[in-house]
């Protein structure tokens, strides 16, 4: 029987390595929800409290992004024997934990523009623009800093998904105000904020749904469970191959198990290189645990579930 895991020492998750940046957007939106959290009261705009709304769940999210980060990497630093994969899994539940405060969000900006369709407030366009112009360009550096890291961490990805609506949501309040200084037409308020929350449904949904797929242990779609059987079946030497399993453990961590029935004991080395490379070079996958047994030992066979 042989045990191959590609990663030598020490692995960092794809959030842990881009902390630092995670942490200069948490300090700028943290400092401007206050901002237009203020605006918002005084100048009665649905549109800038909704944008605060979404600045709000931009520190949030990105408050649970780096809690769940942090203790991944202390469970990594001080294993427990209990934990043998550390806390990885925090990163997941913190971009669902997202993806929900999301569709909330949005279900209220929804409802109170209804509802301000009716009778829609007096609001001044002049520091509804001003604020929305500043609530913008600090959305778009933020959105800068966390681009790169949302390629390889689903957690980042959940973050950069909100500052990246919250620019929209920003924009749509410039637009508002916009309207609201050359027109005067009070619908523009209430209308923008209801289309910046409709706008939020469908990707909080997908951001949910990539997140339920880790959790509930499903094959990464880059690693199909069939070819990679397949593939496996198809090296020099390799008689069976069953009970393999595929699943992502965090963001930028796929993981595959399999067990290999070989002719002769004298290849087991061999297969379980050539195996490892396999799953390297095709689908990208360092950490994989293979049994390689000869077919004379009679102990290699699927499990019973």
């Amino acid at each position: 029987m042989g045990h191959e895991h590609g990663i030598c020492g020490e692995a960092l998750s794809a959030g842990e390595r881009y902390r630092s940046r995670l942490v200069w957007a948490l300090s700028l939106t943290a400092v401007f929800f206050g901002v237009e959290l203020v605006a918002g009261l005084v100048t009665g705009s649905l549109a800038l409290l909704s944008d605060a709304g979404h600045m709000l769940t931009d520190v949030l999210a990105v408050g649970m992004a780096l809690a769940a980060i942090t203790a991944a990497a202390r469970a990594r630093s001080r294993p427990h024997v209990q934990r043998s994969f550390g806390l990885y899994r925090l990163e997941i539940l913190a971009a669902l934990a997202n993806a929900v405060l999301l569709l909330g969000i949005a279900g209220y900006v929804l409802v109170t523009a209804v509802r301000r369709l009716g009778e829609p407030p007096e609001v001044p366009g002049g520091p509804m623009l001003a604020v929305g112009a500043a609530g913008l360009a600090v959305t778009l550096t933020a959105f800068a800093l966390l681009r790169q890291g949302a390629r390889e961490s689903l957690n980042v990805r959940a973050v950069l998904l909100e500052v990246g609506f919250d620019a929209l949501s920003s924009a749509g309040v410039v637009v508002a105000a916009v309207v609201l200084l050359v027109t005067g037409w009070p619908y523009a308020d209430p209308l923008i904020a209801a289309g910046i929350g409709v706008a939020i449904v469908p990707r909080a949904l997908g951001l949910g749904r990539q997140a339920l797929r880790v959790l509930l242990q499903a094959a990464p779609a880059h690693v199909p469970v069939a070819r990679v059987r397949a593939d496996l079946a198809g090296l020099a030497h390799v008689e069976d191959v069953h009970d393999v399993h595929a699943w992502t453990l965090t963001s930028g961590m796929d993981v595959v198990s399999a067990h290999l029935r070989i002719d002769a004991a004298e290849y087991l080395g061999t297969v379980l290189s050539r195996a490892r490379e396999t799953l390297r070079e095709r689908y990208g996958v360092e950490h994989a645990t293979l049994q390689v047994e000869p077919s004379d030992t009679g102990d290699c066979r699927p499990a019973g579930w």
